[in-house]
């Protein structure tokens, strides 16, 4: 159960990310309360996983889904680069943080 609490927790490290490109410096509050309610979400899941699984793990995990994610969602709808290089480099961090779950 703590990884599936370690996954959502990236999920919704994402969604703050993604927030994060819309707060405006702050001022659009509803992007802002939604980065506030993400980010809350997201290092509470965190938190409750890590009282399972070691830290270290928990914390590269979190943020490995979270970067991932955020790099995904970049390429998806933001327009960011896509190419052999990045997803060389996607691959390789999705390696890592199964890496990480397998030695658990």
């Amino acid at each position: 159960m703590a990884w599936v609490l370690l996954l959502l927790g990236g999920f919704f490290e994402v969604g703050f990310t993604t927030c994060l490109r819309f707060v405006d410096g702050f001022r659009n509050l509803s992007w802002t309360l939604a980065f506030l309610g993400s980010v809350s979400l997201s290092m509470g899941l965190l938190e409750v996983a890590s009282r399972s699984i070691p830290m270290g793990t928990a914390y590269a995990v979190w943020g490995g889904i979270g970067a991932l994610g955020t790099v995904i969602v970049g390429m998806i709808w933001f327009g960011e680069p896509i190419n052999a290089a990045r997803l060389l480099l996607i691959a390789g961090l999705v390696g890592c943080i199964a890496g990480l779950k397998l030695l658990h």
